[in-house]
């Protein structure tokens, strides 16, 4: 099968495909891998330069795989060798704007695979009895930054191990540079590469037929001698094409620049015929007699943008810094010179969590949305039409990078008063794009408004990009958070939540504290958090007052002297957050003044024997188990502190005291919900991306989580509706599970 084969076709009588428009040595070689014809390869990988037709190429093709589409096609005009048989469409998932996870997973959702982790994904397809279909468009377009490279990721994390497994059947179209790289890990005869810009695959009878097609005035075309006369149209069409070297693109923008603004063009003329794309660009330019320098910079802003595409708000100010001077005129007066470069697209509306599909592994969901991804939804943004034209003018320019730090600055300062929750979605979600192509990422992940704000997917993608040992301690915490925030696609509120938490857990108190001053109205405030491992249940409860002042429980002393409000299980000393000493109050709850009678709140950790500061419990007589004992670890319920005192002494709740309490809890194996006993709306939930060990709830709303990680107290600071005078609000039903087991049992 090879270029000659068109001509073949031609003289058989056999009629183009109607979309396609050739490429008919393409399209038998698809069609015998579809069929598995022997002789066929398994894995075909399909290239080419940028706007070379691949993904016209293989949505052509999609179509004749399409049972439904293929009732729409004129199958019985077609060359037969072209047409797959008619079987079950293949799988088609695409990577653009997704991570390789997501694809993964996306694979995997698609033949409902009962897969883990990524790489079950593999076990599981290769144990099929029947072999499967996958065909992986676009990924030149992969990942929701480009400057992360995504494309390497998806082809040696997913393509790769695909293309290796024996049972799946795998077409991809991907970037040349790549090409090589998947087809060298299989054997011969596995693997084919189809280039479309090589002598072998080229179409150049096809080439013309596009360019024809397009100067009709059936498909838009205005009527000028060159449209309406079949003769001049064919020749004009094989000037274009013949000046386009083999290049679909070009062909394309030639033809909408010549149509656009028809004024000026002689088809005498090859000078005025572009060769590529950036010689369309220019020769558009000067035709309009503008500079061609100027339609670059106007469309360099394009060329940068990240996601779905530009709003036309921030346009001028990003062409007057990429300039470095004011565009507002050339932008006034230059739509019609960018016209034909430029495509408008409504806003995807699938933004908020529209999947409800969760990544096992703590990645992202599989449809590729984030909680933020429709921040944009139902506004006009602006994109170039190819991405082969972005490159283009990306490439032209004499120092991307200085210009894409200009745009970065450009966005920032869009910022009004550098509030986030101001601030326009595009530069929420997006300036951590900008930022990483330009090398200046690090430095802005100090924000934790930006946190909070921005798409966790996006935020996420770029902070990946960036070596670990450039991230400063704030963004180390953001990268570990992240899996739960694209998990959950929680609302920016929720994930200022869960970020202040995290931010506690790393000793980073500042951080968490300014979340409070941002607007957000937070479920909680995080109290204290003890990197504590191998604690089985916590509860909570109280040590009556001691001493003849009344003072609460002895903390002066530990094992080894050292203060026990300062001292970790560990035998480290247990640090206050900023602002804080041992012994001082801590937001969320009154502490006892030095004087008073009051009981001291305290939280009672399982833990194992052994453990410093610990005390063992005493088996009760006649137990016998073998395994390790149980010990009880006391620590303030407010504050960041160890307390040393006899765990016999801690006094649980009275059951007047938890039934009058304002909360109850959930609990499942990852989440918790808090609930007003009142009305029993959920006030707080939890997630967690480590399983819960154990949970209490105190009754003055203190809630005390265990996981792998350590224990964490968090004041839940919603304000519970006033309950029924006369009747206590019950709460009906069973909880999704138990709570902790902690002293005695359940306290929720």
């Amino acid at each position: 099968m090879s270029a000659s084969d068109e001509g073949n076709a031609a003289a058989a009588g056999y009629a183009p495909h109607p979309y396609v428009g050739g490429r008919t040595a393409v399209l038998r070689a698809l069609a015998a891998w579809r069929m598995r014809w022997p002789g066929a390869p398994r894995v075909i990988v399909l290239t080419g330069n940028p706007g070379s037709g691949r993904s016209r190429l293989l949505t052509g093709f999609l179509m004749m795989c399409d049972p439904g589409y293929r009732k729409q096609l004129p199958l019985d005009d077609l060359d037969p060798a072209t047409v797959p048989p008619d079987l079950p469409a293949p799988a088609v998932p695409s990577p653009a704007g997704r991570t390789a996870a997501q694809l993964l997973w996306l694979i995997s959702d698609h033949f409902g695979l009962n897969a883990d982790h990524t790489d079950d994904i593999f076990t599981e397809l290769a144990t099929r009895e029947e072999p499967v279909t996958i065909v992986v468009p676009d990924v030149d377009q992969a990942g929701p930054v480009r400057a992360a490279n995504e494309p390497v990721r998806v082809v040696q994390d997913v393509l790769k191990p695909l293309a290796a497994t024996e049972t799946v059947q795998l077409l991809a179209d991907v970037p040349r540079e790549l090409a090589a790289e998947l087809a060298g890990a299989l054997p011969r005869g596995q693997v084919q590469i189809i280039d479309l810009d090589e002598a072998e695959w080229a179409d150049p009878k096809g080439l013309v037929l596009h360019a024809e097609t397009a100067l009709t005035p059936e498909a838009g075309a205005p009527e000028l001698p060159y449209t309406t006369d079949p003769s001049a149209r064919r020749a004009l069409a094989e000037a274009i094409a013949a000046r386009a070297d083999g290049n679909r693109l070009t062909v394309q923008l030639a033809v909408q620049s010549l149509l656009m603004q028809p004024d000026g063009f002689d088809p005498a003329d090859a000078s005025l015929l572009p060769g590529s794309v950036g010689e369309a660009l220019d020769l558009h330019a000067r035709r309009l007699g503008a500079d061609p320098q100027t339609l670059r910079l106007l469309l360099a802003p394009l060329a940068f943008a990240e996601g779905e595409g530009l709003p036309v708000q921030l346009w001028g100010a990003l062409a007057n810094a990429v300039a470095g001077r004011d565009m507002s005129q050339d932008l006034a007066d230059g739509m019609l010179l960018a016209a034909p470069f430029i495509q408008p697209v409504e806003a995807s509306p699938d933004g908020d969590g529209d999947d409800e599909a969760e990544a096992s592994d703590g990645d992202e969901a599989a449809d590729g949305s984030g909680a933020g991804s429709g921040a944009d939804t139902g506004r006009t943004l602006l994109r170039l039409m190819h991405p082969g034209l972005a490159e283009e003018i990306r490439s032209a320019l004499p120092d991307a990078r200085d210009a894409q730090t200009k745009i970065a600055m450009a966005l920032l300062e869009a910022v009004p008063q550098q509030d986030w929750s101001k601030a326009d979605p595009y530069i929420r979600d997006h300036l951590a794009a900008h930022t990483l192509d330009a090398g200046l990422l690090p430095q802005l992940l100090t924000d934790p408004g930006l946190f909070a704000h921005a798409d966790p997917v996006t935020m996420r993608a770029a902070i990946e990009a960036v070596p670990l040992e450039q991230l400063g301690a704030p963004a180390r915490t953001y990268l570990r958070t992240a899996p739960l925030l694209t998990r959950s696609q929680a609302p920016a509120e929720l994930r200022a939540a869960f970020l202040e938490s995290a931010f506690v857990e790393d000793g980073l108190a500042p951080y968490a504290e300014a979340l409070h001053t941002l607007g957000f109205t937070l479920p909680w405030r995080t109290l204290w958090s003890v990197p504590l491992v191998g604690v089985r249940a916590v509860t909570t409860g109280s040590l009556p007052p001691q001493g003849g002042d009344g003072a609460t429980a002895d903390a002066s002393g530990g094992p080894d002297g050292t203060p026990a409000a300062a001292q970790a299980p560990d035998g480290t000393v247990a640090q206050a957050p900023d602002g804080a000493t041992p012994g001082s109050a801590q937001p969320g709850g009154p502490v006892p003044a030095s004087g008073t009678a009051a009981p001291r709140p305290v939280a009672a950790f399982v833990v194992p024997e052994g453990t410093p500061g610990s005390r063992t419990v005493p088996r009760p007589d006649g137990d016998g188990s073998e395994g390790e004992g149980r010990a009880l670890l006391l620590h303030d319920l407010l504050r960041p502190e160890y307390v040393d005192a006899d765990p016999a002494q801690v006094q649980l709740p009275s059951e007047q005291a938890q039934t009058a309490a304002p909360f109850g809890l959930s609990r499942g194996a990852d989440y918790l919900r808090v609930w007003a006993r009142a009305d029993r709306e959920v006030v707080a939930a939890l997630l967690s991306d480590t399983p819960f060990t154990g949970a209490d709830l105190s009754p003055d709303g203190v809630l005390v989580v265990a996981t792998a990680r350590g224990v964490t107290a968090r004041q839940i600071l919603a304000t519970p509706p006033p309950a029924t005078p006369t009747v206590p609000a019950q709460r009906t039903g069973t909880a999704d599970s138990d709570a902790s087991d902690g002293l005695e049992g359940d306290h929720s």
